[in-house]
């Protein structure tokens, strides 16, 4: 998971999150103490409150880099090669790819996401949603591109762009680092899979 917090400065705050995961991941948000996740990052409580005063703010902070390192992903997986743009079936393949590949190299971090947040307060679960919203419609443009031009066979453009990224983010559910698929082989399935969804040949 080191990539994932390299945009964070402190290396003590870097340990604090990894630890987080780990024990949120294994407990739940309501079965890890502040104390604990700075007992297993080699800190102490004190340590850990300079660094985020709260854990509901550590879980934030968890939870809106998963978000903003995902779309960066997608973004990456669509962007145009040598200044020319891809077709929608290549577009929406090389999205599907990066955003199922990053659910299964970051996958403890990402399921931690997905399964708490009910635990965010309305303000900053507000903007997460807002992040969520931003990543789909990148992939719902590329699927209304190619409906638009008869490429893709789609008769719930929202529909069917949300299902798209539903079963991407789901990957952290199931996948295991030491199972048989590696992350680069999940993204190649879902991209296929996606490009079935939408009724590309071949």
């Amino acid at each position: 998971m080191e990539d994932l917090w390299e945009g964070v400065e402190s290396e003590a705050a870097r340990r604090l999150l990894r630890a987080a995961v780990e024990l949120l991941a294994a407990r739940g948000y309501g079965g890890a103490s502040t104390r604990e996740i700075a007992e297993r990052a080699g800190l102490s409580p004190a340590a850990m409150y300079v660094h985020f005063p709260t854990k509901a703010e550590l879980l934030y902070t968890i939870i809106h880099t998963v978000h903003v390192t995902a779309h960066a992903a997608v973004v990456a997986g669509g962007s145009a090669r040598g200044g020319v743009r891809d077709s929608p079936a290549a577009m929406v393949r090389g999205m599907v790819y990066a955003l199922a590949a990053f659910h299964s190299r970051h996958q403890l971090a990402a399921r931690v996401t997905q399964n708490e947040l009910a635990a965010l307060p309305p303000a900053q679960w507000a903007t997460i949603r807002g992040m969520r919203d931003a990543t789909e419609g990148l992939i719902l443009a590329e699927v209304a591109r190619g409906a638009a031009g008869g490429e893709f066979d789609v008769a719930d453009l929202t529909g069917t762009s949300r299902a798209i990224v539903s079963m991407c983010v789901d990957v952290a559910r199931w996948y295991h680092p030491e199972g048989p698929r590696t992350p680069d082989e999940v993204g190649a399935l879902y991209a296929h899979l996606a490009a079935r969804m939408l009724g590309v040949k071949p």
